[in-house]
């Protein structure tokens, strides 16, 4: 059986029984905020969540979205094109659907059904888990924050060779980070208990296509250039937790290390895939740092304040990352983001979905140059940054995929790989 079929017959059905476990359990938070109306609230949407699951585990024909979202006439589109792909009348199903097009799906009705249920639509059914995670990674956030402020105190002198190892390291710590997805542990305890510093040596026989260097040459165009050059990097974001920290990070020494001018964050609109980060949980994360008692953690909070507030970083959010829609529609479907990206000097795709959605989500074979995959999507210079946990893979030299195949059914979809992968402008 296919990974695709694994995640919508056990996966999914399993992320909604734990939606439903969450509005239960806050049934006194709503009775308190709202009354009896918060109690009829939390009934309406477990009974919307419980009809879903059914739908789902029965295989019944994808439905239209009935909420008056602002994409809710983009995704019915979407279903009337779905629609056209199949033969005989035939309805699009949960089970004979395209993966990524259901899953994308699943979690848009998770925000149906709060839309419907007022007056708890705003309740994050995702934070706890989120909030969790993020608390239990504390002790490998401490320490990366330390080796922040410990490189910064000895930064001024150093030599680009000593900038391109660091900028490295914190590289490979990003692309690390993202194997804390809560999605595929179905939202079970998935948090970053070590510090990832000390294990990047181990790790690097498992990176299958570094391009770091691809990086490092437009990023040091910046600190070689004048004062008055302008870098700009772009973080098209995955997880909370920790590997926010993580890519806060990442974009806090490319400003130090005088690699970047400035910084553009991306996140979803609203909760997504279990532990993507919302513009509540960006804030909420900078906020907690700052707070934390911890001199090294706290000044990174204030650092990061600081720089939203000056410009330096700056958060979007747009409709088009929670669509279901491939990333070569973009320029299509959404004009105003495609021309926003290019304005990016480098932009940075992190995780599964991103990668997923940049590639079609289609069988390609193992050696299909990536720039290829992309077909028409190309902004500005792009990397991934992703481990892998879906089975789509390009880009690799000849015989690797077979090879991995061979020796571990599972090396697609088990986080133990990982990517750095450019494709410069084509």
């Amino acid at each position: 059986m296919s990974f695709a079929y694994f995640t919508v017959k056990d996966r999914l059905p399993q992320i909604l029984t734990k939606v439903i476990d969450t509005i239960h359990r806050n049934k006194n938070k709503f009775l308190e905020d709202y009354g009896e109306e918060g109690i009829e609230a939390e009934k309406k949407a477990i009974s919307f969540f419980s009809k879903l699951r059914n739908e789902l585990q029965t295989d019944k024909p994808i439905l239209a979205l009935s909420d008056q979202q602002p994409d809710t006439q983009i995704w019915n589109q979407y279903l009337d094109y779905q629609k056209t792909l199949l033969s005989n009348g035939e309805e699009p199903s949960w089970f004979r659907s395209p993966w990524l097009y259901v899953e994308c799906y699943m979690y848009r009705r998770i925000q149906e059904g709060m839309c419907l249920s007022p007056p708890i639509s705003g309740f994050d059914v995702f934070e706890d888990v989120k909030k969790e995670s993020f608390f239990q990674s504390q002790p490998a956030m401490l320490s990366l924050c330390a080796h922040l402020q410990e490189l910064k105190g000895k930064m001024s002198g150093f030599s680009n060779t000593e900038v391109r190892e660091e900028i490295h390291k914190l590289l490979q710590v990003s692309l690390w980070g993202n194997k804390c997805d809560l999605s595929i542990s179905g939202g079970q305890d998935n948090s970053q208990k070590t510090s990832v510093l000390s294990s990047l040596e181990d790790f690097k026989a498992f990176i299958l296509v570094d391009d770091m260097d691809s990086l490092w040459n437009i990023l040091l165009r910046n600190r070689d250039g004048n004062n008055e050059s302008r870098t700009r990097v772009d973080i098209v974001l995955d997880n909370a937790g920790f590997e926010l920290v993580t890519d806060f990070i990442l974009a806090d020494a490319m400003l130090s290390l005088n690699l970047a001018t400035e910084v553009h964050f991306h996140g979803k609109v609203g909760p997504w895939y279990v532990s993507d980060t919302t513009k509540h949980d960006y804030d909420w994360t900078i906020q907690k740092c700052l707070a934390t008692n911890n001199k090294w953690m706290s000044k990174c909070g204030q650092t990061w304040k600081e720089n939203l507030k000056k410009g330096r970083w700056v958060y979007h959010q747009h409709l088009f990352w929670t669509l279901p829609h491939e990333y070569c529609t973009m320029a299509e479907v959404a004009p105003d983001l495609y021309t926003e990206l290019q304005k990016s000097d480098l932009v940075l795709f992190k995780g599964d979905l991103n990668y997923r959605k940049l590639t079609g989500d289609r069988k390609w074979d193992y050696t299909v140059p990536f720039s290829e995959a992309l077909r028409s999507f190309h902004p500005a210079p792009l990397c991934s940054i992703r481990t892998l946990k879906a089975d789509v893979q390009v880009g690799l030299q000849e015989g690797v995929g077979e090879r991995l195949s061979a020796a571990e059914t599972d090396w697609m979809i088990s986080g133990k790989y990982g990517v750095i992968q450019f494709s410069p402008v084509v």
